[in-house]
């Protein structure tokens, strides 16, 4: 009985290792762009807000998603390149057997300021106020260079700027990736019941 509750160190470091090793090669792959960062959505959106936003290489492009069963989701392919944000908080609403609990994620509180490289956001709508420098609309998609992962179909209506400053911005999003997300103070709560961010 005395055996059964013993870790056996040796042959977990065994299996850690090689998994460890691969995963760092992957990340660092997606990273470098050499491995794209695909995934099957939930299907479900969720709630990103921040007070302010702002950073270098903001672009625009139409796209879809799909969830497990195959079924095509029309989104806005938002990416930039790097930013810097205040007041990030994220909500999503899960369904459990207890009711319905907001799984909430925050950062870039009380000065504290979030930094994200290369992000690319599936949107489903955004409210918020901008200023953007260096604007270029109506450019095909497929040719965006601000963040290259964020580029469109050929043919179609894509949009970028040099540099950009978002307040109170609210986003109804399906996926989000990024290749940095540093949070100094990040918070994660689960609540009962909603309690969105916006």
């Amino acid at each position: 009985m005395a055996e059964q509750g013993r870790v056996r160190w040796r042959r977990f470091l065994l299996i850690l290792l090689p998994v460890a090793a691969v995963t760092s090669l992957l990340v660092g792959a997606v990273a470098q762009g050499v491995v794209g960062a695909t995934f099957v959505v939930s299907g479900q959106a969720f709630k990103l807000f921040t007070d302010e936003l702002r950073g270098q290489d903001f672009t625009l492009s139409a796209g879809v998603v799909r969830d497990r069963e195959g079924q095509a989701i029309p989104v806005i392919v938002t990416g930039v390149r790097r930013a810097f944000a205040k007041g990030l908080c994220q909500s999503a609403l899960v369904r459990t057997p207890v009711g319905t609990v907001t799984i909430r994620i925050t950062g870039g509180q009380d000065g504290n300021e979030v930094t994200i490289e290369d992000m690319v956001i599936d949107t489903a709508a955004a409210r918020g106020a901008a200023t953007l420098r260096g604007v270029e609309l109506g450019r095909d998609a497929s040719t965006l260079n601000g963040v290259p992962a964020a580029r469109g179909p050929a043919g179609t209506f894509g949009g970028q700027s040099r540099t950009f400053t978002l307040h109170d911005v609210r986003l109804s999003a399906r996926a989000v990736s990024a290749a940095t997300l540093s949070l100094p103070d990040l918070g994660l709560k689960i609540l009962r019941g909603e309690h969105e961010c916006f």
